[in-house]
């Protein structure tokens, strides 16, 4: 049972399992408290202040302590005390004696990068607040950007500086004091005692079912609708040579499993829209932001099958887009950039190579937006046509393909100017025959 009765009497004791900064109480205060309210990190900051001057471990103190300190029922404080266990600060362990005793360990919040690419918290911290004070939080966090380019790197090394000293290698030490995050942790019906047990192979199972590869089976468990039975076989038929599970025949056999028990068709992730609070806000009439709302407002599958003139994609075609919000996790939004980019500058082709040397520079230039993604094309198609251009000029031949197969938003911002109401009115139409 996870709920435990508790009195005011019980005794709790804390331990700190990182290094706690007022840079991370402010992030706590505000990044976190819009999310869990301000009784739960009332309680954080009073568990802190309850180390006093011991740095890991603090004495043992009563709730009736805690509700005192905090002018709050105990009910409250259990409340608050379950939201910083459910977002990441706080791990509760339990004993059961003549006065229970308690275990409070306490953990940094995440840094501000890690916290607005968090698929949870940073949805949830949106919501919460609305989109004018997120973005005023998100850009409080913002390192600005510097411009090293005409500048000399001249920092020392190491050994400019210090002389080498000779000496024994010194025994490692270990448990020193170290930042530590809590993960937020969800539910998974994926029995892994049940799967190490089934599986029998030459391999130990430490080294079978790392952490890596756990983290797959949830992932692809939570895509694919397994339980912990249908993985059970997958994985059987996903042992290589080694007797180690081989991640790409395993997310093969799941897709394909999947279909097989779905008629053909792939999960929904191709069918999903681009997330509310990464779209461009209402009311610029523009063309290129009648572009944005339509890559915006579309599925990737409708992309898709609009490109195919209304027949269905094929089964090659829809696995690689599912790759991309699968492996690549790019937004739908995204991928339908993507996907308009690639088909408009490579003869209306859909090359894997070509798609995911792209999905993979967008995915490490934390491409999330499609206004983000139109500009990282209109520069890169802007570096392809500066290349190509003095060879056009030695041979005397103009590349077609560079010039009239451009997307539509190249060059865009200085089209708006020049917009007529006719041609509004005929790119309107363009985008209901794509949606």
């Amino acid at each position: 049972m996870k709920y435990k009765p508790i009195l005011p009497a019980d005794t709790y004791t804390i331990i700190n399992r990182s290094i706690i900064t007022e840079k991370d109480k402010e992030i706590v205060a505000t990044l976190y408290q819009p999310i869990m309210g301000y009784t739960a990190t009332s309680l954080y900051y009073t568990l802190l202040s309850d180390m006093e001057d011991q740095d890991f471990m603090s004495e043992d103190k009563t709730h009736h302590h805690l509700m005192t300190k905090m002018q709050l029922k105990l009910e409250d404080i259990v409340k608050a005390r379950e939201k910083l266990e459910a977002i990441g600060l706080l791990k509760t362990y339990f004993k059961k004696d003549n006065i229970n005793q308690y275990v409070y360990l306490i953990y940094s919040p995440l840094e501000p990068n890690d916290f607005f690419n968090h698929p949870i918290l940073n949805i949830v911290l949106y919501n919460n607040l609305g989109k004018k004070e997120y973005e005023t939080i998100r850009n409080r966090f913002k390192i600005p950007r510097i411009n090293l380019k005409d500048y000399e790197e001249i920092t020392s090394t190491f050994d400019e500086v210090f002389t080498p000293v000779k000496g024994s290698i010194m025994e490692k030490v270990e448990n020193y004091q170290e930042k530590q995050k809590n993960n937020i942790e969800l539910n998974t019906d994926i029995d892994f005692d049940l799967l190490e047990t089934s599986i029998s192979t030459n391999s130990s199972n430490d080294k079978i079912f790392t952490e890596s590869i756990k983290e797959l089976i949830i992932r692809l468990s939570y895509i694919y609708q397994l339980n912990t039975l249908d993985m059970q076989g997958l994985i059987k038929e996903s042992l290589n040579e080694k007797g180690c599970i081989d991640k790409t025949t395993l997310r093969k056999n799941c897709r394909d499993y999947y279909k097989f028990e779905n008629g053909g068709n792939l999960p929904t992730l191709i069918y999903n829209k681009q997330p509310d609070f990464l779209k461009k806000p209402e009311g610029d009439n523009s063309k290129w932001a009648k572009m944005v709302y339509a890559f915006e407002n579309m599925t990737p599958y409708q992309l898709l099958k609009a490109k195919y003139k209304g027949a269905e994609p094929t089964d090659r075609d829809k696995r690689l887009i599912e790759n991309l919000m699968i492996e690549q996790k790019l937004n739908p939004g995204v991928v339908n950039v993507l996907i308009s980019y690639v088909l408009k500058t490579n003869n209306e082709q859909l090359k894997k190579s070509y798609v995911e040397t792209i999905a993979g520079q967008w995915k490490r230039s934390n491409i999330e937006t499609v206004e983000e993604a139109m500009k990282i094309t209109e520069k890169e198609h802007k570096k392809l046509k500066k290349t190509l251009a003095p060879k056009e000029k030695k041979t005397g031949m103009i590349s077609k393909n560079v010039s009239s197969n451009e997307p539509a938003w190249i060059n865009q911002e200085q089209e708006i100017k020049e917009n007529s109401k006719e041609e509004i009115e005929e790119l309107d139409k363009i985008l209901n025959d794509l949606i």
